[in-house]
């Protein structure tokens, strides 16, 4: 195909697949660039911003400019941290909107070989698979509990990495044994009265790197008095897929699990990480052109909650003794639980109600760290620069725990206390994990 038949190809497919109306609902009134980190970041360049990304769009679909690489990368160096659309007055939805835009450009990208593979490795084999997802993190596991990560560093053989990758590989988490996963059961009881009967989204990562989080996660709903069902054929929320231009493989798990929710009859369906949540809860546009989806997905997605705001709903905080040692802590949002699913104070009341614990507010909490999935990989420039800003504030609190609620903001935030030189001073936890410790010794002080 020649690039003139391949550029208006994209452009039909502008005109078929883009929403016109959100895209004329933009009304360039300039609310989003003090929210958009890549604007600011970049130094102020109107391409960079949120408004710009859909003049762009909407050039392309009305075939004003070509969909060439300088198009490419300003929506590919976008976060899609969504922080755009709270302060929106019209209300665009402009991370579907990307979305869309980007999964358009990837049909018709031409790519090498290596790439196809890797892709192909990636969206199709790895994360799909819980299997696959287990061995992986067991080689990991492997890498760092043989001597091979000691050997590694001593001879320096990583310094053949990018920097960032270095760093990265630094802030890893330990990982737990995967074959543990194998007693997990399928449902768990309340611990005292039961409340609610819930579904709990495992997600993939959370389920294999991050699994003692998992386990955190569903014992604190037992104890808020939540029965609990783990549906064991649930997959990948898709967001990675979504994200990254291969919508059609997205709407594949999308399927996968509204169908393994649905037998459960729950009344929410809970889930741990940000990133997951906004798109499960996005499932019914995802699918909205779909006649056997179309309902379930929207039913589906009206159930998706997340762990901090059923506990507060639940009023977990007031009925335990929670406790820790006299420490600062602040929060780092993730972006899409606060822009996606609107979800900011439940995380807060949750951590000021440990006693012992002094919470501060970083400035900008709610400023994208510049993890985005895996931005923090494939734009690393902007992402450590972005990252290098979150430092800063974090510094600032001298807080000793920087509480996160998504794996992505918990493994750059590491990386970033790395960075700073901070550890073991500082260090970065998910709030699950925070909340079992500040649960397991208020027992303690309580019982002495």
């Amino acid at each position: 195909m020649s690039s003139s038949s391949k550029q208006k190809e994209i452009q039909q497919q502008f005109q078929e697949q883009m929403d016109e109306k959100e895209l004329l609902n933009c009304m360039r009134c300039g609310f989003c660039l003090p929210s958009c980190p890549t604007y600011i970041e970049s130094g102020q360049q109107e391409t960079h911003s949120p408004r710009g990304r859909i003049a762009l769009m909407k050039a392309v679909r009305d075939g004003v400019i070509e969909p060439d690489e300088d198009v490419e990368h300003s929506l590919n160096l976008c976060l899609g941290c969504r922080a755009c659309e709270p302060v929106c007055p019209s209300g665009v939805k402009y991370g579907q909107l990307l979305e869309d835009a980007r999964d358009i450009i990837q049909q018709h990208k031409k790519q090498s070989f290596p790439v196809k593979l890797m892709r192909r490795v990636v969206f199709k084999g790895l994360f799909p698979s819980q299997s696959r997802m287990r061995q992986a993190a067991s080689f990991l596991r492997f890498y760092q509990t043989s001597g091979l990560q000691t050997a590694a560093r001593k001879t320096r053989i990583l310094k053949v990495l990018p920097s960032h990758l270095q760093l990265m590989e630094q802030a890893l988490p330990k990982v737990p044994p995967q074959k543990k996963k194998k007693k997990r059961l399928n449902e768990y009881k309340a611990i005292g009265q039961a409340k609610k009967r819930v579904a709990f989204f495992t997600g993939c990562l959370m389920d294999t790197v991050f699994s003692n989080t998992n386990k955190a996660t569903i014992h604190l709903l037992q104890l808020a008095g939540c029965d609990v069902i783990v549906p064991p054929i649930q997959t990948c929320c898709g967001a990675l897929h979504g994200h990254s231009g291969e919508k059609d493989q997205a709407k594949q798990l999308a399927k996968r699990n509204i169908e393994a929710f649905e037998k459960t009859d729950a009344d929410a369906i809970v889930m741990n990480a940000g990133g997951c949540g906004a798109f499960l809860s996005d499932y019914g546009h995802l699918l909205q052109d779909d006649p056997d989806f179309q309902k379930r997905s929207k039913a589906f997605s009206q159930k998706i909650t997340d762990i901090s705001s059923i506990l507060v709903e639940l009023e977990f905080h007031r009925h335990l003794p929670l406790a820790l040692p006299a420490q600062v802590i602040t929060y780092q949002d993730s972006c899409h639980l606060r822009n996606g699913m609107n979800v900011q104070q439940a995380p807060r009341v949750l951590m000021k109600a440990i006693q012992g614990v002094t919470f501060k507010e970083m400035k900008d909490a709610g400023r994208c760290c510049g993890s985005a999935g895996i931005y923090n990989i494939l734009q690393p420039d902007m992402s450590m620069q972005i990252l290098d800003h979150k430092m800063t504030e974090a510094n600032n609190t001298a807080a000793a725990a920087i509480v996160t609620s998504n794996p992505g903001c918990q493994l750059q935030m590491a990386a970033g206390v790395k960075k700073a030189g901070h550890m073991p001073s500082m260090r970065a936890i998910h709030l699950a994990d925070f909340l079992l410790e500040a649960v397991q010794y208020g027992k303690k002080a309580s019982s002495s």
